[in-house]
């Protein structure tokens, strides 16, 4: 499959990633190499992995990459309820992006199970 653009879980995460990338510009200037670089990597990931999956020739090999997506997109999770715990964003911001992610690795896990 080389039409990663056509898939919605893909598209869906790199929504993720420009959401990401806009929420985490308001935080604190000392953390720029650490939580928010952290969870913008983490984000990037996961339709990178996808793009990357897309691009190899077996079922298998996609299929290896949609499992790195999908943890990725638990990392991302993970630092995302840090970030709330230390307010760094607020409740509405952190659910928003808590239902988008939740949306994506339930993505990831079904159309992993189809190939």
């Amino acid at each position: 499959m080389n039409y990663f653009k056509e898939l919605k879980v893909w598209q869906k995460a790199i929504d993720l990633v420009t959401d990401t990338y806009l929420k985490s510009m308001t935080f604190p200037k000392e953390e720029i190499y650490g939580l928010t670089s952290q969870i913008r990597r983490s984000a990037v990931s996961v339709p990178s992995n996808i793009a990357e999956g897309c691009g190899r020739k077996s079922n298998k090999d996609f299929s290896n990459f949609l499992g790195i997506a999908l943890g990725s997109a638990f990392e991302f999770e993970t630092q995302l309820i840090i970030c709330k715990n230390i307010d760094y964003i607020n409740a509405i911001d952190f659910q928003k992006l808590e239902e988008e992610v939740h949306y994506i690795q339930n993505m990831i896990i079904k159309l992993q199970s189809t190939l």
